[in-house]
């Protein structure tokens, strides 16, 4: 555990300028083709509305967040021009804001408290989506998991802002 008092422990919860959001998506069933929306409920309960895991007794990954930022990078380890964020099937895209940042911290999305759990690694699937070479041109990019605190909606646009 890191001491409070350390000066890394005041660089780690120090200020950082705000994400945004750029992207919805929702898993309504296992394997099933994510649906973009442009808004979505959170609840602590349940988690993301109309999404597969929704109401699962896991409360570590309500919610699946991926960094805008390393699409071009997945993409260039694959020899593709892009990758569409509905192909890593996590449920919101943010851009501008390092979400390993927001690992074991509280923050802000639209009007819902979320808290970053850990690291979101991918699944065999991404050979299958990805084609060969998938799984390992998303590791150590797959983005974030966190557990809803207070429930509220997410839309396109928002912030996400550490608190």
């Amino acid at each position: 555990m890191l001491n409070p008092a350390s000066p890394l422990a005041a660089l780690i919860g120090a200020p950082m300028r705000p994400g945004r959001v750029a992207w919805i998506g929702l898993r309504p069933a296992r394997r099933a083709p994510m649906r973009e929306v442009a808004t979505a409920p959170i609840d602590p309960a349940t988690g993301l509305a109309g999404d597969r895991w929704q109401g699962r007794a896991s409360t570590a990954r309500q919610v699946t967040l991926l960094q805008a930022e390393h699409l071009p990078g997945i993409a260039r380890f694959l020899g593709r021009d892009q990758v569409a964020p509905e192909l890593l099937r996590r449920n919101i895209l943010v851009e501008g804001l390092n979400l390993l940042a927001l690992k074991g911290r509280r923050f802000r999305i639209g009007t819902a408290l979320l808290e970053g759990t850990g690291e979101c690694h991918p699944c065999s699937r991404m050979e299958e989506v990805l084609g060969p070479g998938g799984y390992n041109a998303v590791r150590g990019h797959g983005g974030i998991t966190a557990r809803v605190l207070e429930g509220g909606a997410v839309t396109l646009g928002d912030a996400v802002e550490a608190l």
